[in-house]
């Protein structure tokens, strides 16, 4: 991976960071129906991104199951999780596509993963479990729901490998479409007052909802497509562990969280083995070109 990417990809983590606390607020403390919240981001990102609904990607059924596992099923499990569970459980749990989008790639993609890649992916988890564990932390359903958006959109990224030459703003289009197609007769079936409620959050709301649909999607998101058409899907995932660190250090910031020896240690544990997963096989820091190991 080269160094401009891989400082990409931390940049896009960092925005991902942001939009679980963000999300947080939105649909656990404001009350805003995490469905409708999800069809407006969808919504916006359609708008946004609609002169590149052509050329349709071919075959449609493909980009279609691709949208709706990246976009509308992840967000809305991922938000109507969030209603119950804190960002940093969300954020830890959702890491769980690690090992899934891995297990995936070899299964459906054939990619091979190397002993180094592995130790990493290994220090990685084991650095945030330390960060985020908690004596008797229970599982709930709001983590189960996580867990669900985890695997829709691990899933979907290692499906969307299989797609050739489809551009990262064609592709968020696409998923715009096919997520609002799906989320907005949802939400109006099965949340009462969901415009009431969003226009009584005010300002706060209009400014989360542009964040999460034009900062988090149509750029961080559109920039990671573009890196997965790049790189192995399990070369980028273990890399997204950036993301669960850096919401705790948000929580640190925003809301004033304590910072003991655990998280020091933890963050510590799992920045090592993001840097183990970012090296090249034969060690040289991060490398121009792309490994296949």
């Amino acid at each position: 991976m080269s160094l401009r990417d891989f400082l990409l990809l931390v940049a896009i983590c960092l925005i991902w960071a942001l939009n679980n606390v963000v999300s947080k607020l939105v649909v656990g403390m404001w009350g805003v129906p995490p469905l409708a919240f999800a069809a407006a981001r969808f919504a916006l990102v359609l708008a946004v991104t609609l002169p590149w609904l052509r050329p349709v990607p071919r075959p449609v059924w493909r980009i279609v199951l691709v949208g709706l596992l990246m976009g509308g099923g992840n967000f809305a499990l991922l938000f109507i999780g969030l209603k119950t569970v804190t960002p940093s459980a969300a954020a830890v749990v959702i890491q769980a596509g690690v090992p899934i989008t891995t297990l995936l790639s070899i299964l459906i993609l054939g990619e091979r993963i190397h002993w180094r890649r592995a130790l990493g992916i290994a220090m990685t988890l084991a650095g945030v479990l330390v960060v985020v564990w908690h004596p008797g932390m229970a599982i709930s359903t709001g983590l189960l729901l996580v867990l669900g958006a985890a695997f829709s959109g691990s899933l979907g990224a290692v499906l969307m490998k299989q797609m050739d030459n489809v551009a990262p703003l064609n592709f968020q289009a696409w998923i715009g479409l096919t997520s609002l197609a799906v989320l907005l007769p949802l939400s109006a079936l099965m949340e009462q007052d969901a415009i009431a409620i969003a226009v009584e959050a005010g300002w706060p709301m209009l400014a989360a909802l542009l964040y999460s649909a034009l900062i988090v999607s149509v750029v961080a998101h559109t920039a990671y497509y573009g890196l997965i058409a790049r790189y192995e899907a399990n070369l980028l995932a273990p890399l997204t562990l950036i993301t669960p660190l850096a919401t705790i250090g948000l929580g640190v910031l925003i809301t004033g969280d304590s910072l003991d020896m655990r998280m020091v240690v933890g963050s510590a544990i799992a920045l090592t083995g993001v840097l183990i997963v970012a090296m090249r096989r034969t060690g040289a820091p991060i490398a121009q070109a792309q490994e296949h190991s």
